[in-house]
């Protein structure tokens, strides 16, 4: 019978802080629904306009198995907005 060796707590956890990802330390903040539309919602409307818009042309483009020219329509639509 073959026994096991087991690492103490100890090194484990320092074999996994080497070797790990580096994590984002925005992961480990929990952001409220209110807190990510504040933004939005406090913008002018000219920017809120451009906003929408933006959001309209990505979510149109989600059926793409690869969303194409998303850059140009951005481009188009601040062009609009700003003349």
């Amino acid at each position: 019978m073959a026994t096991e060796f087991h690492y103490p707590d100890i090194a484990t956890k320092a074999i996994s802080g080497i070797l790990s990802e580096k994590r984002s330390p925005y992961a480990k903040r929990k952001f409220g629904l209110s807190e990510v539309q504040q933004p939005i919602i406090e913008a002018s409307p000219e920017v809120r306009r451009i906003i929408e818009r933006v959001l309209q042309a990505e979510k149109d483009k989600l059926y793409l198995k690869v969303p194409r020219n998303i850059n140009d329509d951005i481009l188009r639509i601040l062009k609009e907005e700003v003349q």
